[in-house]
């Protein structure tokens, strides 16, 4: 008989950092303010900016100022940068957590 996994753990983990909750939501969410980020991902403002610089810096988001607002492009063609998952690109991931209606789309 297996356990339901919250009760053997009283420790709280996901298997996306950060990063990749950002990334994910970034995909449906291109206009979204760092306050919707960090609200959604469970961080504080500073950390989802700090995150977006990674996500700029290494070429897989460029930011444009529009207006008031910034929008997000992701480059999904990336690959990812650890070396397990470094044969995958981050097109992979997004399509997992993509709505239904965008797959169909594609």
């Amino acid at each position: 008989m297996t356990e339901a996994p919250s009760s053997r753990s009283s420790r709280q983990w996901t298997f996306l950092t950060n990063h990749g909750h950002a990334i994910i939501y970034l995909n449906s969410h291109p206009d979204a303010r760092i306050r919707d980020i960090a609200e959604v991902v469970g961080i504080t403002e500073r950390a989802a900016q700090a995150i977006l610089s990674d996500l700029e810096a290494d070429g897989y988001v460029t930011k444009t100022k529009i207006g008031r607002r910034n929008h997000y492009e992701l480059h999904d063609s990336l690959k990812f940068r650890h070396p397990v998952e470094a044969g995958h690109k981050v097109s992979e991931l997004l399509d997992i957590f993509s709505e239904p209606t965008a797959r169909l789309a594609q």
